[in-house]
């Protein structure tokens, strides 16, 4: 299996690294000071005390990497829009594209939502650009359940976690989902084959959409942010509003916010993928987990008064320090 990786950040450098570590001909499409590391040095991932080493042809032209088996989109949400044209070159015939990203992605109610709800949603492809250049008939929905960090370009350090849920968007059974997961698990993930990927992604969506944000505000580690009864309250209450939504769209949510917050507790005090963002003067990846979870609920007539609090102050925010448009 050909596998081209599309940003070699924390999460697609992991992954890169570990498939090519298992024998696996990886590419990776990267550029800038991450390019670079990797023609110089490779690719390292850190890991419980090892490092892993593995070849990767990288490049900055998709045209030289050329068509690939899978092709694995590890973009932060705001560069998938102008990065999606230039993926064309990687896609041959029966080329399976499997985003690795935050939140709701671009096919999110087309796969699944009945009627006029089904329409593209405007906080994530605005003029249809990600449609038109990624049709919904290549894509395996794909949810990401491990943290890693990337303290410099073309170096990961893992977190915890090493488990990937794969599934068709229209949900049932597939022999690519299969074969995706195969090679995911011969690279030592956990990898599960989903019959109910949206599922998958609106209850993972439902535990991060709130902590993301409220640690990017605040600068606040989880931990922290649990631990204080006002703001755990504050969370609470925007969960409610998201298991409502999701109970509107197909994907109900039976556990509790108070269950699901033990989990993240039962994960010590760590720093989230938009804080860290924030800190490092990145784009925050505001859409995907927090826009489009409000343009779901106000097309479903959900009231959101907490969700809409979330991102009118979050955006605000990112919008004065310049993370946002």
């Amino acid at each position: 299996m050909k596998i081209a990786v599309v940003g070699l950040g924390a999460v697609g450098g992991f992954m890169a690294g570990r498939l090519a570590a298992a024998g696996f001909e990886v590419a990776a499409l990267a550029r800038g000071a991450t390019l670079a590391a990797l023609r110089e040095r490779g690719l390292r991932v850190l890991m419980a005390g090892r490092e892993l080493n593995a070849p990767i042809h990288a490049s900055d032209d998709a045209r030289e990497l050329g068509p690939q088996d899978l092709v694995i989109v590890a973009l932060k949400g705001p560069a998938l829009a102008a990065a999606a044209q230039g993926l064309q070159p990687l896609l041959g015939p029966q080329t399976v594209l499997m985003p690795a990203m935050n939140g709701v992605p671009w096919w999110f109610l087309q796969a699944g939502a009945p009627g006029a709800a089904a329409q593209r949603l405007a906080s994530i492809d605005p003029d249809g650009r990600i449609e038109a250049s990624l049709p919904l008939a290549r894509v395996l929905g794909c949810v990401v359940h491990f943290t890693c960090s990337s303290p410099q370009p073309g170096v990961v350090q893992h977190g915890f976690g090493d488990r990937l849920i794969v599934g068709e968007p229209a949900g049932g059974a597939s022999a690519r989902t299969n074969a995706v997961c195969a090679a995911l698990a011969k690279a030592g993930f956990k990898a599960e084959a989903s019959t109910d990927i949206r599922h998958d992604i609106w209850f993972k969506l439902w535990g991060n959409m709130t902590m993301n944000p409220v640690s990017a505000l605040t600068g606040a580690a989880t931990d922290h942010i649990l631990d204080d009864p006002l703001v755990h309250a504050f969370i609470l209450r925007a969960m409610e509003e998201a298991a409502e939504i999701g109970a509107r769209i197909g994907c109900p949510i039976t556990q509790s916010g108070e269950e699901r917050m033990a989990v993240t507790r039962q994960l010590g005090g760590f720093k989230t993928s938009m804080l860290q963002d924030a800190q490092a003067g990145r784009a925050l990846e505001l859409d995907a987990l927090v826009s489009a979870v409000y343009e779901i609920g106000t097309r479903f007539g959900v009231a959101m008064p907490n969700i809409g609090a979330l991102l009118g102050l979050t955006r605000l925010m990112a919008r004065e320090r310049g993370l946002y448009p």
